[in-house]
């Protein structure tokens, strides 16, 4: 069976999926494996790197896709029209894509993979199950995503985050605000203790309050009935009532004045991402106060944040919305989405077979959005071209 790793063509994304490590293990399965030339360079990896591992190195995307039983990306492939190449139409029909397709926000290409005949996986539905945790993409992700926030908002913060006691005064600790503990926040806190700042951090959601607490973060939340039962079976944030938030408002909007650094990372999966931080509190902040939207791909947490850009408030307030966070620590984010994609393959590898699929199995039930040209995910069926 031949494994294509094409080179990445949507604006900034710099990871690939595969690393040298990952190729290896797959030429230990029997898999031919073949990496189109520059895959890898917006991580780190030239084209030897892949070659020592065992890899096939092809001059361009036609070629390394050409025949291929299975496409490993980062990101959806290209349609007619979105490029200078129309990735899809390289694909071979029933061919397996494995990728973060972001279905949600792009209908249109479910229909498409289901027409072209291309059986597509999203790994951003990998299921929440103990067996899929090495492949669990968004976690992977978002980490780094998390740990980037923290690093990206020092640099955009004219002041350092720990007390520092110096001969000529003392540097007080900057103070860190979390908003949404999963993955990403849960990190961001851990960092940015480390760094040296009071860190306090909010989540609607009862259980993270512990795991805040024992990073030595404090957590500032309106704790009532609602606030309890506040999370669905998956662990994902439900969206909370208008009195609840109302309430919660009021509590950050006072929490929230005397905050250096804030960090929002609040999604809600198929939908918009909800507003955490107003253009009031905005307003109430510090001048040299640094806000960092991780969701503002979705829509934003933060009133005025907008996409791929540094806005500068008028009262002085920094609010980052860098685009694709885990593509701005490529080389990690790139190495752990590879062991994300190996792990998955590895369990639907026969020795015999090779790699084949139980469509009834839990994780591909999951992930799968086509199969032989129709859409098979219930949140997109019926869908066509």
């Amino acid at each position: 069976m031949k494994i294509a790793i094409p080179r990445e063509r949507r604006a900034g994304e710099n990871r690939v999926a595969a690393s040298p490590e990952t190729v290896k293990k797959l030429k230990a399965l029997s898999l031919e494996v073949v990496v189109e030339t520059g895959a890898g360079l917006g991580s780190n990896l030239p084209d030897r790197v892949y070659q020592d591992a065992g890899a096939e190195i092809a001059p361009d995307a036609a070629s390394a896709l050409a025949d291929a039983d299975i496409v490993l990306k980062v990101q959806r492939p290209l349609l007619a029209g979105e490029g200078d190449l129309d990735e899809l139409a390289l694909i071979k029909r029933g061919a397996l894509l494995f990728a973060i397709l972001n279905p949600y926000n792009s209908r249109d290409h479910v229909a498409a993979y289901a027409a072209a005949g291309v059986n597509a996986f999203a790994m951003e539905f990998m299921p929440r199950i103990t067996r899929a945790q090495v492949m669990d993409v968004l976690s992977s992700q978002a980490n780094l995503a998390g740990y980037k926030a923290v690093v990206d908002a020092a640099s955009e913060y004219g002041r350092a985050y720990p007390m520092m006691m110096t001969a000529a005064g003392t540097v007080p600790p900057a103070r860190a605000f979390i908003m949404g503990v999963g993955v990403a926040g849960l990190q961001a806190i851990a960092t940015a203790k480390r760094l040296g700042a009071i860190v306090s951090a909010t989540d609607v959601r009862p259980a993270v309050k512990e795991q805040v607490q024992s990073l030595g973060g404090s957590f500032v939340a309106v704790e009532n009935d609602e606030f309890k039962q506040a999370e669905t079976a998956g662990g994902y944030a439900k969206e909370m009532s208008d009195d609840y938030k109302r309430q919660q408002a009021a509590l950050v909007a006072e929490h929230i004045k005397k905050q250096d650094i804030v960090i929002t990372t609040a999604l809600i999966p198929g939908r918009k991402a909800p507003i955490l931080v107003t253009r009031e509190h905005v307003a109430s902040m510090k001048p040299g106060s640094v806000l960092i939207d991780l969701a503002v791909e979705q829509g934003g947490n933060v009133e005025g944040s907008e996409l791929g850009k540094v806005v500068v408030t008028d009262n002085g307030v920094k609010i980052v919305g860098h685009a694709n966070y885990p593509s701005r620590i490529a080389e990690s984010a790139s190495l752990l989405y590879a062991k994300n994609l190996l792990a998955l393959l590895q369990s639907l590898h026969d020795k015999e077979k090779g790699v084949t699929l139980n469509w009834d199995d839990e994780i591909v039930k999951a992930i799968a959005l086509t199969r032989d040209g129709q859409v098979v995910h219930p949140a997109f069926a019926g869908q066509t071209v």
